[in-house]
């Protein structure tokens, strides 16, 4: 009996602990604009430092680095890639695109997220090297013609709208103006089937509010924050079980890769979709509150 007290009292002792830790710690923050901007983009060398090649969903790859997501579409017909990323780390997209077992010169459509050098800047190198053809919104095609590495004009051979459709191989991705980021910043939708289940996967083009990011009476694009209002409309519109980023941190890319083979697919994950948006809306309205705030304030 004394021995079961004993134990008895360790138990109790041992759950005090427990609740006094668990209430010791900070209570859960949204993070600041520099937070979620080092979140995403993280160092220069996990920029271009490939991530370990898999599988996402049915014929969906993740062929991407550390910190820049980068996806293949591989169908019957040929491969759809979806961002190129710098120019510099196209020998290792290369790798990771013939890692998993493709012919990289089998790549017949190049799209993108957004017209920044971190996503696209690769676009011409890749057509170059595969043959591909280069598609693009048509709101971001003039930043897409001043990118131009080592002075290679930048391949655009087919400008694309809210909606337009890429079909390739009995594959179809839908292109969702999600403007703000950019004003061409593109969301990807396609419906997938793994195991006889239909997913919808989408893949955000960027909703982030990079610290620079000028809401309030912004001479070079006075209606930044009504972009962003859209861009979050057509995104709360969607319902993707497979939510996907141009930034591997935007769905938590490693923490699922770790789980792959121990259970259900770990990126099936439509509470992630939701969670992740409600943090990225919620910073850009508290910003936008902030530069609004502070704009009276100057004009008084």
């Amino acid at each position: 009996m004394h021995d079961r007290l004993k134990v008895l009292i360790g138990i109790v002792g041992l759950l005090a602990l427990v609740a006094t830790s668990v209430a010791a710690q900070p209570p859960a923050r949204p993070l600041t604009q520099e937070e979620m901007f080092r979140r995403n983009v993280g160092t220069s060398e996990e920029q271009v430092t490939p991530f370990p090649p898999h599988r996402i969903v049915g014929n969906l790859y993740y062929v991407g680095t550390y910190s820049l997501s980068a996806f293949l579409v591989a169908t019957p017909e040929g491969h759809i890639l979806i961002n190129t990323n710098w120019e510099r780390a196209v020998d290792g997209l290369k790798t990771s695109v013939e890692a998993l077992g493709f012919a990289f010169d089998d790549i017949e459509v190049i799209l993108g997220s957004h017209a920044h050098a971190d996503h696209m800047e690769g676009d011409a190198l890749v057509a170059q090297m595969t043959g591909a053809r280069v598609l693009a919104m048509a709101a971001d095609v003039p930043a897409l013609e001043r990118m131009r590495p080592g002075d290679k004009p930048h391949p655009i051979d087919r400008v694309l709208h809210d909606g337009s459709t890429v079909t390739l191989g009995g594959t179809t991705l839908t292109a969702r103006l999600t403007p703000g980021h950019t004003k061409g910043c593109t969301t990807w939708t396609m419906r997938i089937e793994e195991d006889g289940e239909l997913h919808d996967v989408a893949i955000i083009g960027s909703m982030g509010s990079n610290p620079s990011f000028q809401f309030v009476n912004n001479p070079d694009n006075p209606r930044i924050a009504d972009e962003f209002k859209q861009g979050f409309r057509v995104l709360r519109s969607l319902s993707p079980d497979v939510p996907l980023g141009s930034h591997p941190a935007m769905y938590g890319m490693a923490e699922k890769y770790a789980r792959i083979g121990d259970g259900p697919n770990p990126f099936i994950d439509p509470d992630g979709y939701r969670a992740e948006l409600g943090a990225v809306e919620t910073l850009f309205r508290a910003v936008l509150e902030r530069q609004e705030a502070e704009a009276a304030a100057a004009g008084r």
